[in-house]
């Protein structure tokens, strides 16, 4: 960063070479860049991706769980409420 600071500091000359240096080597140094960056971005993305599908799949079974535990629960209940109800009618 204080290179940056150095070069700007010094006068108007090296701040506009610094720019024109950059805009002739942007058309050869921003295809390489990109060439290395896109399979890192397009790695990220799937990794992104797979782990978004694994996540919504394990939330999945756990709530197929939980729901599968709740109907289990209603029906013991439902189940015990029915006996109840069948003991007082025969006056057991």
């Amino acid at each position: 960063m204080a290179l940056w600071k150095d070069l700007f500091k010094g006068s108007t000359v090296t701040g506009v070479a610094v720019g024109l240096g950059a805009l002739i080597l942007a058309p050869t140094v921003l295809p390489a860049v990109g060439r290395v960056i896109r399979p890192a971005v397009k790695a990220a993305i799937k990794g992104g991706m797979v782990f978004y599908r694994e996540t919504l799949a394990e939330v999945g079974e756990v709530a197929s769980d939980l729901v599968a535990e709740a109907r289990s629960e209603l029906e013991h209940e439902n189940t015990r409420s029915a006996l109840a109800g069948h003991c007082k009618t025969d006056g057991h």
